[in-house]
């Protein structure tokens, strides 16, 4: 089982707020997911970014591969530990 950090879409039509979760890559983009350690508000100026630092640090350690998006997050948020490219 691949584990993979990515968003998850939450809110109203033309309203995202998303969640950085922790799921298996085969996944659906929405849905079952393992947990949740985060959350993202690209509503508001500016963007609202949240970690739950403690989970995060651990999902990355155990060799979760966060996406994109949630890599420059984190780069951005700056309090977890950046995540290692895969060989």
């Amino acid at each position: 089982m691949a584990v993979v950090l990515r968003l998850a879409r939450a809110g109203a039509k033309k309203k995202p707020y998303y969640h950085v979760v922790a799921t298996d890559s085969r996944n659906p983009r929405d849905g079952k997911f393992i947990e949740a350690v985060g959350a993202y508000d690209p509503n508001i100026t500016p963007p609202k970014v949240e970690f739950n630092e403690e989970r995060l640090n651990y999902w990355l350690k155990t060799g979760a591969t966060p996406s994109e998006t949630v890599a420059d997050l984190i780069k951005v948020n700056a309090k977890a530990v950046k995540p290692t490219p895969a060989a």
